[in-house]
């Protein structure tokens, strides 16, 4: 059995966010100590070891509530969650790549000359002169 310090330190989250997962519903000790201590066996350790995983890899919590209650067996469901989180992801780039593609026209867009008004500034107040919708 392991106390939430040592799950802490074998999995890289902090005792806190252990303390959120637990009210989430997304692990659970499997006992206390008589000191009311919560202790977790090797599957808490697991299960932590997987949300902190699938949230490496940019996943939301309700995605990881819903991959911990599917059956193992069901291909369809999981590479169905998986696909829609690429999506997700690919969108996110697109729109991170029009940022970029702003930004660097924007910084672009003055001369940096003493004396002169910053265009740069001017920019970023006015949505207007925006070239790309973000």
């Amino acid at each position: 059995m392991f106390s939430i310090g040592d799950l802490a330190r074998r999995t890289g989250v902090k005792v806190p966010t252990i303390r959120y997962y637990e009210q989430m519903g997304l692990v659970a000790p499997e006992g206390r100590t008589e000191g009311n201590q919560r202790r977790y066996g090797r599957e808490g350790l697991e299960r932590l070891a997987f949300i902190r995983h699938a949230r490496a890899l940019g996943l939301p919590l309700e995605a990881i509530r819903e991959l911990i209650g599917m059956d193992p067996n069901d291909h369809a469901r999981t590479h169905a969650l998986a696909e829609r989180h690429l999506a997700n992801i690919r969108a996110r780039i697109a729109r991170l790549q029009g940022l970029e593609t702003e930004l660097e026209r924007i910084s672009a867009s003055c001369a940096g000359q003493r004396g002169d008004p910053c265009t740069v500034l001017d920019a970023f107040g006015d949505h207007a002169g925006c070239v790309e919708d973000h």
